[in-house]
């Protein structure tokens, strides 16, 4: 879809890693390693990106840190997109609204670190989950998406246990229960 409208791929991968998680950072050789592209081509979107004022750059010992600019008028618009792009509101949509009563539930994994990835990773935070209806959700939002789904379902108490261990990954807020 997006592909459709943005002809740059290099363009899209930047907005998936500064846009979807707004929080991530980014140097030019350092996406170069991760894009596997030349930093020529980076530069230059990196460059529009920051005169456009969606990105802004700070420095740190010798390197120039790129970071999107929440302060954007387009910035909400943008990472709408890029959750459509990578299928987050449908996963929203089609998974965890018909799970019953989840407290919160993040993204983990690649894309959570501003990486597209052909897998979507879930925590589900539950006390009670039907893990049949859960697998039935997921494979209906995987031929809607065409990402695979991967999940794994703790209580709070158990989430709590685990923060130790996914405090070395990258985890995105995606859902909150405000009731």
């Amino acid at each position: 879809m997006l592909e459709t409208l943005i002809t740059s791929k290099t363009r899209i991968k930047l907005m998936v890693k500064f846009f979807l998680n707004s929080s991530t950072t980014g140097y030019l050789r350092g996406l170069e390693s991760e894009f596997g592209e030349s930093t020529n081509a980076i530069r230059q979107e990196l460059n529009r990106f920051e005169s456009a004022g969606l990105l802004h750059s700070f420095f740190i010992s010798n390197r120039k840190i790129f970071k999107a600019n929440q302060k954007h008028p387009l910035f909400k618009d943008i990472n709408s997109l890029v959750r459509r792009y990578v299928g987050m509101d449908d996963v929203i949509e089609q998974i965890i609204n018909h799970l019953g009563n989840p407290e919160e539930v993040y993204l983990s994994g690649d894309l959570a670190g501003g990486q597209d990835s052909e897998e979507i990773n879930l925590i589900i935070i539950a006390d009670k989950i039907d893990m049949n209806f859960l697998i039935q959700l997921c494979k209906k939002a995987q031929t809607i998406i065409t990402r695979k789904i991967r999940y794994i379902v703790y209580t709070k108490e158990e989430f709590e246990q685990q923060q130790n261990l996914l405090e070395a990954e990258k985890l995105l807020l995606i859902w909150k229960n405000m009731d």
